[in-house]
């Protein structure tokens, strides 16, 4: 019997809000939201705002939708980047001269240099010639928009986050909320399960590139500082997986932070989905978080020329100051991606864990599918792996819901990053599945158009939509666009400029598509809550999914609870640092088993011979 993987907890934040109980979700497609959930939306993103003014209020809540989603960049000053410009000097007449603290000397003295001293602490430079100096300078941002969190969030507030870099703040936040959202607590899991049985994948495609980490170790340097003792290790892509073992779960199974670039999320899904159904493991935490809204990183992609700046923009619109709300325009006339920041998690677990715990199923995993481009002209350019995976893809739906099923029972979250190049080559792979298939009309829908390309938790910004879609029944539309661009493949294609309501038990199938630089392609299908239970259901039968209703009232009350206090008020982030720390002599070892304090359960070591045909 195959383990079905399905996900009992989704939490985290990007820049639609807190993730868990659909809040974010929310903020997307808030003006087709009943008054009741239009309320409590900006009641969530009030008190993750720290805003003091009553969200009712008409003023408090256009400050709320300025202050969400892609916007003007925030987190710098774009009209005062900070850089350092080499000059040359030279005195006009007379030789150079000026005063020095010795303990600013450089420790080689360039060509020309002559010194005098000049008292106890400083000396004087006679330069004989011209020497080369760096000046600091300030420069304007070309491209000045960005997926921010929602402003006056400070997720390194909520627990003692010590210079920690904004990826790893991140990561801690989106674990607990996780975690909490679930319903299910830390030590009913461990309870329930053996420690080696646990397994945390998450990772960040770009590393943790701030002053705390590595861009502390690549330009202190340069700019006369030194380098920590932190900044190596807090920055390795690997790291915000470490700090969610160590500092919020406390587990002792497989941990790796892989990264298929911006299809990062859906790769490690990917191996939770492979741990789960093996047996291997039992609980699984996958996901990722990404903090690049950065002046160096911005740059980078402009001079790649990725990115949509503000002065395309302008041209795009036909002049009139730049539409940064506006700036990701998926599968229209477009000039490049926007930069945006996350932290996604989803909590998976196999169907028989989920059923005697009474969890909250949110979706089941069905599948994901990953491949390469084969050979490359261009190592950013998109290739033909895409047209493998999400014809796997849709060969999977096919066969667990059937020709009919395909065709109209299931829609699409693609990558849509906004540029030229994505929305013809996405496009065109999308519409010629769809002429394939037989799907006549396939319903697309692109959330970067709302919170920007937070690259490795990309994919999980596309889940977020999908399961608010199937709680509240609207997939967000396309609406920073007024039109589908001439170029764009689209005649089986359903890519609405409004947000569409759909019934959410007839469109029990989504696929979650993503592309990668470097040629990494994933996609996956998810399936329903309610496809889902009925599955589950014709699995274990009419007793003991009755049960599992009963058990599930508790944790739904669990979960209800924990939304109500996130709506009073921002809870602290779990951070357990230095608790529970053990070491050999706390565990209690034979040839049999390994124990460990805190787990019921121990680590087995009756480990059966994998190649008993061989030897």
């Amino acid at each position: 019997m195959t383990r079905l993987p399905v996900i009992v907890g989704f939490g985290g934040v990007n820049p639609a809000g807190r993730i868990s109980c659909g809040r974010a979700y929310a903020r997307l497609v808030i003006d087709a939201l009943p008054e009741a959930e239009r309320r409590d939306t900006f009641q969530s993103l009030a008190a993750l705002m720290n805003l003091s003014k009553d969200p009712a209020s008409a003023e408090a809540q256009q400050y709320m939708l300025d202050r969400t989603l892609i916007r003007r960049v925030e987190l710098f000053d774009p009209d005062a980047v900070r850089c350092n410009r080499e000059v040359s000097l030279r005195s006009a007449e007379a030789p150079l001269q000026f005063l020095i603290d010795k303990r600013q000397m450089p420790r080689r003295l360039p060509d020309g240099w002559r010194l005098e001293e000049a008292g106890e602490r400083r000396c004087k430079v006679t330069v004989d010639g011209k020497f080369k100096a760096l000046l600091a300078d300030g420069r304007v941002s070309r491209v000045q928009s960005a997926g921010q969190l929602p402003t006056g969030f400070d997720p390194g507030a909520l627990y003692p986050s010590r210079s920690h870099p904004r990826g790893l703040q991140l990561a801690v936040f989106a674990a607990s909320d996780t975690l909490r959202s679930s319903g299910l607590s830390l030590d009913l899991l461990k309870a329930k399960v053996p420690p080696d049985q646990f397994a945390v994948y998450s990772g960040s495609a770009m590393c943790q590139l701030d002053a705390e980490a590595y861009g502390g170790m690549m330009q202190n340097p340069l700019l006369g500082k030194r380098a920590t003792s932190k900044n190596v290790a807090l920055g390795l892509p690997e790291m915000p997986g470490d700090f969610i073992n160590a500092y919020v779960l406390g587990t002792a199974g497989g941990t790796a932070g892989i990264i298929g670039a911006c299809a990062s999320f859906l790769y490690n899904v990917k191996q939770g989905v492979e741990d789960i159904r093996s047996g291997a493991k039992r609980v699984v935490m996958v996901g990722n978080t990404e903090a690049p809204v950065l002046p160096e990183i911005i740059e980078a992609y402009r001079v790649m020329g990725a990115l949509a700046e503000d002065e395309s923009l302008v041209a795009l619109d036909g002049g009139g100051p730049p539409n940064h709300r506006r700036a990701c325009r998926p599968f229209s006339s477009n000039s490049g991606f926007t930069v945006g920041e996350a932290g996604v998690y989803a909590l998976m677990m196999d169907d028989e864990l989920a059923l005697a715990l009474g969890a909250e199923v949110l979706c089941s995993v069905a599948d994901v599918f990953v491949n390469a481009d084969g050979y490359k002209k261009s190592i950013p350019g998109p290739g033909i792996g895409n047209y493998i995976t999400l014809g796997k893809t849709l060969a999977l739906a096919r066969s667990i819901l059937g020709e009919d099923g395909v065709r109209r029972r299931t829609y699409v979250q693609a990558h849509g990053t906004g540029t030229p190049q994505n929305r013809v080559t996405e496009s065109r792979i999308l519409n010629e599945m769809a002429k394939i298939y037989g799907i006549e009309r396939w319903l697309v829908s692109a959330v970067k158009a709302y919170v920007g390309h937070s690259m490795a938790p990309a994919g999980g910004d596309q889940l977020a939509s999908a399961l608010g879609a199937w709680r509240h029944g609207w997939v967000p539309g396309i609406t920073t666009i007024d039109h589908i661009a001439e170029d764009v493949h689209c005649s089986h294609l359903h890519l609405p400029l409004q947000h569409v309501r759909i019934d959410a038990e007839a469109m029990p199938g989504v696929l979650i598509n993503s592309k990668g630089f470097g040629g990494n392609n994933a996609s996956g299908l998810f399936l329903s809550p309610k496809f889902t239970e009925a599955m589950l259901a014709k699995r274990w039968g009419a007793a003991a999914f009755s049960g599992y209703k009963k058990r599930n009232e508790a944790v739904r009350q669990a979960r209800r609870e924990y939304d109500a206090a996130m709506l009073a008020g921002t809870l602290p982030s779990i951070y357990k640092f230095g608790e529970g720390v053990l070491g050999g002599e706390d565990l209690s070892i034979s040839s049999q088993e390994i124990r460990l304090p805190g787990f019921d359960l121990p680590v087995s070591l009756n480990l059966p011979n994998p190649y008993d045909d061989m030897v």
